[in-house]
This record gives C-alpha cells, sequence and structure tokens, in this order.
C-alpha cells in the first residue's frame, strides 16, 4: 500500500483529540467553495416495491431465525427495531437487474425536494419512498458513511485534473473512531492522489476515509459516517467539475 501511517498532528488543522476528536469525520467549511456528493442508490424494475426491508426482517423473525447480532438486554428493542435498509461502509452496484437512481429522479416521483431545507443528507431525507421508515426492496437506498466505490473512483478522478501536481499531489486521509475502530485517536495517513484508490480498501477503513485532504489544503472531503452524503470543499473550479461529472450526483447546499 502507497499510504502510511502519518502523525496525527497532520489534522490538528481540522481538531484535536483534547476538542473535538472528528469521531465520525471533521465537518468542514463551506469555503471557497462547497458541493454534496450523493451516495448512490439503485432500484429493481422486477422486485416487489410493495414489500420492504423490514417487511423481509419480520417474515424472517416469525421463522424462528435469529438476529445477525444482539446486545445484552436489547432483544424486546430488537424485535421492535426497524430494518431501513441501508448498509454502513463499503458499496458498489449490486449487479444485473439493477439501475443507478438519482436522488433527483426519485424525489421528482415524489414531489419532495432530495435533501429538505435545513437538512445534510441521511436517511431521514425522501421519507415519501418508505413504509414506516423501511425502504421498498425494490430500491437499494444509499450507503450510509462511505461513497459507494464507482462514486469514489470518478471523484478522485475530478480531484486529480483539478490539482496542478495531478497523481502526484501529496494528501492526507483520516479515518475516525466511528469508522476506524480506533477509538482514541482514529487513523491518519499520508500518501499521493494517485494511489488513493486503494484508501477504500484499507484496513482502517470501511470505505471512504472520512476526510481526505491536498496537503496544501487547497481542497478537503467529509465522508461523514452517519451521512448519505460526501462533502467536498474548494475552489470553484473543484466543485464545477463535480457537479459537471455525469457519473455523479452533486448538490449544493446553501445552508451546508
Amino acid at each position: 500500500m502507497s499510504w502510511n501511517i502519518a502523525d496525527r498532528a497532520l489534522v490538528s488543522w481540522l481538531g484535536t483529540p483534547d476538542t473535538d476528536i472528528g469521531w465520525c469525520g471533521y465537518e468542514t467549511a463551506s469555503t471557497p467553495d462547497a458541493v454534496w456528493l450523493l451516495h448512490a442508490m439503485y432500484e429493481h424494475d422486477s422486485a416487489p416495491s410493495e414489500l420492504t426491508y423490514n417487511d423481509v426482517r419480520q417474515h424472517r423473525l416469525a421463522a424462528g431465525s435469529k438476529e445477525p447480532f444482539s446486545l445484552p438486554g436489547l432483544a424486546e428493542i430488537d424485535a421492535r427495531s426497524v430494518e431501513i435498509g441501508s448498509s454502513v461502509g463499503r458499496s458498489r452496484h449490486p449487479g444485473p437487474g439493477w439501475r443507478r437512481l438519482r436522488w433527483a429522479e426519485l424525489a421528482d416521483r415524489l414531489g419532495e425536494q432530495p435533501v429538505p431545507e435545513g437538512m445534510l443528507p441521511c436517511y431521514r431525507c425522501l421519507p415519501g419512498a418508505t413504509t414506516n421508515g423501511s425502504w421498498p426492496v425494490s430500491i437499494r437506498p444509499p450507503a450510509e458513511g462511505s461513497l459507494d466505490r464507482e462514486s469514489w473512483h470518478v471523484l478522485l478522478e475530478v480531484l486529480t485534473a483539478c490539482s496542478p501536481r495531478g497523481a502526484a499531489t501529496p494528501c492526507v486521509a483520516y479515518f475516525g473512531p466511528g469508522a476506524s475502530g480506533e477509538f482514541d485517536t482514529g487513523i491518519t495517513v499520508s500518501g499521493p492522489l494517485g494511489s488513493a484508490a486503494e484508501l477504500y480498501d484499507h484496513p482502517g477503513g470501511q470505505g471512504s476515509p472520512s476526510n481526505l485532504w491536498a496537503a496544501d489544503r487547497s481542497w478537503i472531503t467529509w465522508s461523514d459516517w452517519d451521512l448519505w452524503g460526501t462533502k467536498v470543499t474548494g475552489p470553484p473550479e473543484v466543485v464545477a467539475a463535480v457537479l459537471g461529472s455525469s457519473e455523479l450526483e452533486g448538490l449544493r447546499l446553501s445552508w451546508g
């Protein structure tokens, strides 16, 4: 791997363990410009749209299946909880029969905003698509905490094209405790932008890093462990390139 463990001090401009450990990643400012990349969702035309992920879970439990994991004393809570249908961490195109479903397309279908005013991209968005909070099995909702693999690769291509040093651009990546399991400090690594694709499978993370930035701080990404979107902050030309990519779904949020 081209990325090596780096000094935690490289993250100090975002926050320090004494004040903010960046559990879910460090929230970034919106200057000079910013855009949100919406994590990919997919739709299968032949899957039953009236059946939800929670219906499937309840049928499974009624048949005697056990939950994949449980915590002591939480059996009743588990039985009453709702299976949303979203995954956490790494995700990718699910394969034959599935097509990319843009947030904008689904929002138009529902007569809703992709991301309601004042909100960030998360599981609370597009409520009209769900039944009691659970998505239909005909849709794979966006993954929480990480860009999908395909969008991550395209984003890196955009950032490489917009960076004066291209693939040789020195960068730093941070995996927050929520993503890395290193609860005291998270994991900080450094390496060249040209090999940042391998960060998606870094053993210290679970997909796109919580934050990735050029060493000169000209741009930075933020994949919060609790969100369905990744924020890209940088000069207007970077934001324009992200918005102009046909393979990415970018959205400006004036409040975020």
